[in-house]
């Protein structure tokens, strides 16, 4: 198959490419997805067999919170522009990434399942994030019900892993606790309260996934890719801190929590999938952290 990867040049695009080398990789300087034109000329040239959307504007709570107008805007664009132009062009098969985050702020049971999706807003600190990913979602039902196209979505939790992003002001959970703690001298100040919980993928267990939904999710559902593990930020923290730097002191500042729970059940990605196995959580830190201390020292 010829497959073409969007956001081929992000976190999760360079781990991919490293399982699936010979699939096409696009970044924002081959194609521009918020032009919707540009998209389907591009499309319509190169005609790949199946594309694989991951494109996207990610940060963050603390840039979801400051910036929510640049994630709405940009990410309602890219998303609708390649589903669009999939179908104008002939793409047979499109599958493309939501997030938990698009799934409600609070329900009535956890862990939430595929059926949970519409059932309320999504958190206030990723509202607008959490919106687009939505709608691709409803926009990918849409065309599959009016046109009978093969295009499906999964839903992954929060990811991790080597090749993150390490910016403090903009990176997610994991990548920024390495970070910190890496440069802890005596003490070291985290958001929150330490109370919420998160399910955190390693981003290599996502790129082992993603072949295998490729080929065998043809589905409705925004199937969750998501660890059994459910871990607290502050059991979280303890574990990063024990790996990298055991005696700093760590403090929360009891701002922007988020919100407090949002694990997904994958019962239906395992049953598809029976066998596949997830990074514990302790395991994946410790192959991220050996990453960023080899990047550190190369920059120096």
């Amino acid at each position: 198959m010829k497959v073409f990867v969007t956001g081929g040049s992000g976190f999760v695009g360079k781990r991919l490419k490293r399982i699936k080398p010979e699939w096409t990789y696009l970044s924002t300087k081959q194609l521009d997805l918020t032009k919707y034109r540009e998209t389907e000329i591009f499309l319509r040239v190169n005609r790949p067999d199946a594309v694989i959307h991951l494109a996207a504007k990610v940060g963050g709570i603390k840039d979801n919170a400051e910036h929510p107008a640049d994630f709405f805007s940009k990410n309602a664009k890219i998303n609708t522009n390649i589903v669009d132009a999939c179908f104008a062009t002939g793409v047979p098969r499109l599958l493309a990434s939501l997030s938990t985050c698009a799934f409600p702020d609070v329900v009535d049971e956890y862990p939430f399942t595929e059926e949970n999706l519409l059932d309320g807003p999504p958190a206030p600190t990723n509202l607008a994030y959490g919106y687009t990913k939505r709608l691709l979602w409803v926009h990918i039902k849409a065309m599959r019900e009016q046109h009978g196209v093969n295009y499906s979505c999964f839903s992954p939790s929060n990811l991790y892993g080597p090749e993150d992003n390490f910016d403090l002001e903009t990176s997610h959970f994991a990548a920024a606790a390495i970070r910190k703690l890496h440069e802890a001298k005596e003490s070291v100040e985290f958001w929150g309260t330490g109370k919420p919980k998160r399910q955190q993928l390693f981003v290599d267990d996502l790129c082992r996934a993603i072949p295998l939904l490729l080929e065998k999710h043809t589905g409705v559902d925004p199937v969750i890719v998501a660890p059994e593990e459910n871990l607290s930020i502050s059991q979280m923290v303890d574990s990063i801190k024990a790996i990298i730097n055991p005696k700093v002191e760590v403090t929360y500042n009891n701002k922007l929590d988020g919100q407090y729970r949002k694990d997904g059940s994958n019962k239906q990605f395992t049953n598809l999938f029976p066998g596949f196995n997830f990074t514990p959580f302790e395991e994946g830190i410790n192959k991220t952290y050996d990453w960023y201390k080899e990047s550190v020292n190369n920059r120096n």
